[in-house]
């Protein structure tokens, strides 16, 4: 069935955008678009058949529909705190005809044992907000502040639920900045979530590193892979073909 962008589901000011895999995700470039950093963890996130998975902080969905076009989880739900984020992102599910296969949840991260119940879930993935405090210029518009900056969630607030909706040998998957390493670390470790496996992403690679990717194991034994680094360019504008696997693979 063809899609029509110009339909009762996309509002004034929204764009319909292809993400080359058969799906499309309704965005408002006034309020907050994906980036790449949910097409990593997407990449990254090593989900199996017949699993149960829920994106905490989900934004428009991107992660959910990313993760469905591999095919990957029996069942996949977002959950989003902001009402019109989460609207988006449930429009986008009836878009791409996904209700039996995606759910949107608006709620608070910090409720999300409360809302879904203990040990509810095989994975979850989540790219939180990297900022605390006066870390980086808080955006004018508070829906982008709220995803960038720990305005309404911290780290822990993420890490502890995560660790409270898993199943036991349950994964955490989550993408965020090395500068908060140590700390990402000894928060995962306090909700015994064992590092697993680890990624540092290069935007060059003569450049320090902006990004880290990170699986987490509820109950895992102490023993952690680092995976070669992810170079993003090979030079302004080109991507690597790490990058282009990548973005093939989603």
């Amino acid at each position: 069935m063809e899609k029509n962008p110009q339909n009762d589901l996309v509002y004034p000011g929204e764009r319909v955008d292809d993400l080359q895999n058969g799906l499309y995700v309704i965005q408002n470039p006034e309020k907050f678009c994906f980036g790449m950093d949910a097409v990593l963890l997407s990449g990254f996130a090593d989900i199996r058949q017949n699993e149960k998975v829920l994106d905490m902080g989900t934004g428009t969905g991107i992660i959910p529909f990313l993760l469905k076009a591999k095919d990957k989880g029996s069942h996949l739900t977002g959950l989003e705190i902001q009402e019109e984020c989460a609207d988006m992102a449930r429009r986008s599910v009836s878009y791409n005809h996904l209700e039996a296969d995606i759910d949107i949840v608006c709620g608070d991260i910090k409720e999300a044992a409360e809302i879904f119940g203990a040990a509810s879930f095989h994975a979850v993935t989540s790219n939180p907000p990297y900022m605390i405090g006066q870390h980086g210029l808080q955006n004018p518009y508070m829906a982008k502040a709220i995803a960038r900056h720990e305005i309404l969630c911290t780290l822990e607030d993420v890490v502890s639920q995560a660790a409270a909706v898993l199943k036991d040998r349950g994964r955490f998957y989550m993408v965020h900045r090395p500068f908060r390493l140590a700390e990402i670390f000894q928060v995962l470790m306090k909700y015994k979530l064992e590092p697993k496996r680890m990624q540092l992403v290069y935007p060059y690679i003569d450049r320090e590193p902006n990004m880290v990717l990170i699986e987490a194991r509820k109950g895992g034994n102490s023993r952690i892979t680092v995976e070669r680094p992810l170079i993003v360019y090979e030079k302004p504008g080109v991507y690597t073909s790490d990058i282009l696997e990548i973005y093939g693979r989603v």
